[in-house]
């Protein structure tokens, strides 16, 4: 069976180059298009075999299962287009956080499932989020799981959630990029040492964090109190980051739920020409 993707950006790139490197597809089993078609092209002569369809109906009427890649403001215009090529034993899944399964299921006769990916994917890492739609049978539920668990680690996880847990599996590693970003940023600046070096031992600090944390037994908690020894260096610097960061993350949840649910509104008002409670 062909798995189709309509939009080929960002995290469609990622989908389609992950799902082949993992060996979950096959070039030749995805079919892909992009409103700027050259996109497409450039990924069926990276991957030969993989189609470069020339419209979104093809995807859709070529394919058992089609992931929409694109914008909240374009799944509307999307959903039109495809509509009437939509069959019910098709599964539609959206990787865009703030078009919810109603206003899909409201639209399209199949069955219809969310996943929210993460750049983590990219080295077949980190979660994938997936959040299922009522004509989701149990074994349909289970074949999309086995494909993403190639890429990553499928979670399951409530609708009204998804903002506060792609701020953690799918922001997240921005919001740790820009933090290790900093740090290194500092180092050189107080310290004089070499900005590669200083982003090497970084990476690798990451890295160990990591394995730590999923391998190593260790809460984020408890391997604070490890490694912060009573009136040392450590201790010193948690107790500034305390001081200063005190209601920064707090914030920055408030700040990415407000973004979410202006978006909301906005996929609610071109589904529906209403704003929906």
């Amino acid at each position: 069976m062909k798995v189709g993707f309509i939009g080929t950006g960002s995290m469609g790139t990622v989908l389609i180059e992950s799902f082949i490197r993992s060996g979950a597809l096959q070039p030749s089993s995805v079919v892909a298009s992009n409103r700027s078609q050259d996109k497409a092209d450039r990924l069926a002569e990276r991957y030969p075999g993989l189609t470069a369809a020339r419209s979104n109906r093809q995807v859709v009427s070529s394919c058992g299962t089609v992931f929409l890649c694109v914008r909240p403001l374009s799944f509307k215009a999307v959903v039109d287009e495809i509509k009437p090529y939509v069959s019910p034993d098709q599964t539609i899944v959206s990787i865009t956080s703030p078009v919810l399964l109603k206003h899909l299921e409201s639209a399209l006769p199949c069955k219809i499932a969310k996943v929210i990916p993460s750049i983590t994917n990219n080295v077949l890492s980190g979660a994938v989020l997936c959040i299922f739609g009522d004509r989701m049978t149990e074994d349909d539920r289970h074949s999309l799981e086995w494909m993403l668990g190639m890429i990553g680690k499928p979670i399951r996880v409530s609708e009204r959630h998804t903002r506060v847990t792609s701020d953690i599996s799918s922001c997240g590693p921005a919001f740790l990029a820009y933090f290790v970003q900093k740090l290194v940023d500092a180092a050189v600046e107080v310290a004089g040492i070499p900005h590669d070096e200083a982003t090497r031992l970084a990476s690798e600090m990451v890295l160990g964090t990591g394995k730590l944390l999923n391998e190593g037994g260790f809460t984020p908690e408890s391997l604070r109190r490890r490694v912060a020894v009573p009136g040392g260096i450590i201790e010193a610097g948690l107790e500034l980051m305390e001081r200063e960061l005190d209601t920064t993350f707090v914030r920055l949840i408030q700040a990415t739920h407000a973004k979410y649910d202006e978006d909301v509104e906005k996929v609610d008002h071109l589904f529906y020409g209403t704003i929906v409670e």
